[in-house]
């Protein structure tokens, strides 16, 4: 297995200086809130996200049943790896 390279200080600064600023509001607002309601718009983000790589492979694959595209969709964001022996 390939080892991988540490980043340097100048490497890591331009990842940083590209993300968008602390929202300190939004996560003192989460941080009060109960566990399953800070939940929920993680679960509409991947349902949204879900939905839109559904379409998107209805627009590829347009002869595919709703079932295959569905499938297709949990093979696409699930990682599964299978050893050949």
């Amino acid at each position: 297995m390939e080892k991988r390279k540490r980043l340097t200080s100048e490497e890591i600064s331009a990842i940083v200086d590209g993300l968008n600023p602390i929202d300190w509001a939004q996560l003192e607002l989460l941080s009060k809130m109960p566990f399953e309601r800070r939940l929920i718009p993680g679960l509409h983000a991947q349902e949204f996200a879900m939905a839109a790589l559904r379409g998107t492979f209805q627009n590829k694959f347009p002869e595919l049943t709703l079932p295959e595209i569905n499938m297709k969709v949990l093979a696409y964001l699930t990682p599964v790896r299978m050893e050949i022996k």
